[in-house]
């Protein structure tokens, strides 16, 4: 009995993943069928995957191994009637389908087959193919994404946004331990040994109510609702628990009203920064420690670490909510500064737009429980601008950024600079400003592919946007990195992508792809210029750079930069920079334009502030 009514029948079996979606159709009904994942739920969906598999991976392994691996528990999935419609689970059954998708892709390209995965993806009934996972406004989207193809999202709703952002996501984040020799293995355990709980209800009345209770009856509640209530029963004053309970739901539960997940991303940030004392070792058989059970059950943590918190008497336990509330206020105005720019905060707002999701985990952690707001807002500047430079840093050298790579370099971070007065942030960031040994000449060696594009885009909107700003004029940054819209900018290659035009300067195919590709072969261009100019030669492109479509790194290709330009020209003479307009671009051009990148990267990304 649930509900007072007698329900129909109910079963309830573990099956893999396998099991769950091959051959197998699935219907989302219309008011659910918004797919809100953002890329921090995909990055610790995809770092718990590979991290669980990695435990049991064994270099040369046979496959036949893999059915002794460990198994992994997604947690349960409610069904409803004859349409298998997903009352509960689409989130995970979506992303878990974009990943499938990115795994068949790349077996594609290095000429392998994993023979189920594609009937996990798509079943075919009557000649005709369509998605396990079957909803209409979905399905450009998804095509492209099968055939690994690019989609134009500008018109598509958010759903659909979402869906290919994520999988976007999945291309960067998947993590290079994985080797292709592995991806086979991978592919075993995950289709055979990731396992969810089917709770299938004969209507879908019945379904809801199998949810609902599972919501409301204490079977699924949060971390954050367990935490809130352990932490609430250990004050002994009914006038100060009713007194807590207020802050927590104004502080706390409001960070719901943006994210549904915002309450759980802030504590996990939270604990980490200031509490978390260990992480897993990045090697086969390492177990979980600190940092990586705060991203799971975190009530469960701080329980079993009260001693380690200073959680001891009832006073204890207030000020500790009262310090929830004091962070949950400043991950808000990390959160508004990463989504608006703002002078103040823009390091913030720059590292945000390159999605660097371990952020609001870093600027947490030097700040105080009794620091002013000024304080907080020169420590967050402080550390964001170490990320900037550590972004740079990495990308130029081919290094990743993505959270499975970097999550453990960021943890050491800080525990480094945590609860640093301003003095001591600014020695340390500066002792870790000198660990990197930042070489800005590396960027001679950085080419556009499909790892290092957001991060070129990236450089030349700064690179522009630093100019303007030298020259009294506004920063176009935001423009320039937005995707959104008609008027979006695009990397444009200078030279056009045809190697039979420049045989006399190129040795082959392979050498002509290298120069063209190379950042100082590159620039910002409107979207709609970008395309109109893909077959034309320099000359021709040269018109367009420079009438004024573009920008003044775009422009300095041409004379008008400097003869109607006294700021631009003033601005070059004071930094000594090596501009000049070109009436022809090939190898000696490129060398010159990336030389003066180099010279402005110095100019941007520096240690000024640590000093």
């Amino acid at each position: 009995m649930m509900g007072g009514k007698q329900m129909k029948k109910i079963e309830g079996s573990p099956k893999n993943l396998k099991q769950l979606l091959q051959n197998t159709k699935y219907s989302i009904h219309y008011y659910q069928r918004e797919y809100m994942w953002q890329r921090k739920q995909i990055e610790e969906l995809i770092d718990d995957l590979t991290s669980e598999f990695l435990e049991y991976y064994q270099p040369n392994d046979e496959r036949g191994v893999v059915a002794d691996y460990g198994v992994y528990f997604m947690g349960s999935i409610v069904l409803a009637g004859r349409e298998n419609a997903i009352i509960d689970g689409q989130q995970r059954f979506s992303s878990l389908t974009l990943l499938l998708m990115y795994l068949n892709n790349r077996l594609k390209l290095i000429n392998k087959s994993y023979n189920m995965i594609e009937t996990m993806i798509y079943s075919e009934a009557f000649g005709t193919k369509s998605f396990n996972i079957n909803v209409d406004d979905r399905q450009e989207c998804m095509e492209a994404i099968f055939n690994n193809r690019d989609y134009d999202i500008t018109q598509a709703g958010e759903s659909v946004r979402n869906l290919y952002g994520r999988y976007l996501d999945i291309q960067e984040i998947f993590p290079s331990d994985i080797t292709d020799g592995m991806l086979l293995h991978f592919c075993d355990w995950l289709a055979e040994r990731v396992f969810f709980i089917e709770i299938v209800a004969t209507t879908e009345q019945d379904a809801h109510k199998i949810f609902v209770t599972m919501n409301d009856r204490g079977l699924n509640l949060t971390s954050t609702e367990m935490l809130k209530g352990y932490l609430l029963s250990e004050i002994k004053s009914d006038t100060t628990r009713e007194k807590m309970n207020d802050v927590w739901k104004e502080k706390i539960l409001s960070l719901k009203k943006e994210d549904d997940k915002g309450d759980e991303t802030f504590i996990k940030a939270w604990l980490r920064a200031h509490y978390a004392e260990t992480i897993r070792e990045t090697k086969a058989g390492a177990i979980n420690k600190d940092f990586d059970i705060i991203g799971g059950s975190f009530h469960k943590w701080v329980h079993d670490e009260r001693a380690k918190l200073n959680l001891n008497t009832s006073d204890d336990f207030e000020l500790f909510i009262r310090k929830f509330a004091k962070f949950a206020e400043v991950y808000q105005y990390i959160r508004k500064a990463e989504a608006t720019f703002a002078e103040e905060t823009k390091y913030i707002y720059y590292n945000a737009q390159i999605n660097f999701t371990l952020q609001p985990q870093l600027l947490l952690s030097p700040i105080c429980y009794e620091d002013t707001w000024s304080v907080i807002i020169e420590k967050l500047n402080l550390t964001a601008r170490f990320i900037d430079i550590l972004i740079v840093s990495r990308v130029i050298q081919y290094r990743s950024v993505d959270y499975s790579t970097i999550k453990n370099f960021i943890f050491h971070v800080t525990k480094d600079i945590r609860m640093s007065d301003i003095a001591t942030l600014k020695q340390k960031l500066q002792q870790q400003y000198s660990n990197l040994a930042f070489k800005p000449e590396a960027l001679r060696n950085l080419r556009l592919n499909s790892f290092t594009k957001k991060y070129i885009k990236n450089i030349l909107a700064r690179v522009t946007g630093f100019i303007e700003e030298q020259t009294d004029v506004s920063s176009n940054y935001c423009n320039y990195m937005n995707t959104q819209g008609r008027n979006s900018f695009e990397i444009e290659h200078i030279i056009t992508n045809h190697y039979e035009w420049f045989t006399s300067e190129y040795t082959d195919q392979e050498d002509f792809a290298r120069w063209r590709n190379s950042i100082g072969a590159l620039l910002l261009l409107h979207k709609s210029i970008n395309a109109s100019l893909k077959d034309a030669k320099y000359d021709y492109k040269l018109k367009k750079y420079c009438s004024n479509e573009g920008n003044i790194y775009t422009e300095s290709l041409g004379e008008l930069a400097y003869q109607n330009n006294p700021r631009f020209k003033k601005f070059i003479e004071d930094n000594q920079l090596d501009f000049k307009a070109y009436a022809q671009f090939g190898k000696t051009e490129i060398t010159e334009r990336t030389n003066v990148l180099i010279e402005l990267i110095k100019l941007i990304w520096n240690n000024e502030l640590f000093v």
